[in-house]
């Protein structure tokens, strides 16, 4: 076959929020997620320093905020924001929540795809 497909909604949620549509897909070469926060529900602060990654962000629906080394940026649909692996994140939905999209892979690296996680 000459491509994949997947629909979000056939995808089941892990650790309650995350979409890990990468592996339902089979891509290999970069990694992504659609994480799907309830209104005003606040994402752990992180770093990619471990792997690597550089990250983008990309909102999907309804909007909030992703702060970035004590910076807070809006989220709204259509925004992208790229994120270099060293620099803290956070990711928060506003009052209508947020569903977004994270892309990720290693500048100038060659990406190493992950199993799903266990729930």
């Amino acid at each position: 076959m000459g491509y994949a497909l997947v629909d979000v909604e056939d995808v089941p949620y892990r650790w309650g929020t995350f979409k890990f549509v990468r592996q339902h897909l089979g891509a290999t070469a970069f990694g992504f997620t659609q994480i799907d926060f309830p209104p005003d529900k606040v994402g752990a602060e992180h770093d990619e320093t471990a792997s690597g990654q550089e990250e983008v962000y990309l909102t999907l629906q309804g909007g909030g905020s992703l702060e970035v080394d004590g910076e807070t940026l809006e989220m709204r649909p259509g925004r992208y924001v790229l994120v270099p692996p060293a620099s803290r994140r956070r990711p928060a939905a506003g009052s209508r929540g947020m569903s977004f999209l994270v892309i990720g892979g290693v500048p100038g690296g060659v990406y190493e795809p992950t199993e799903l996680p266990d729930e």
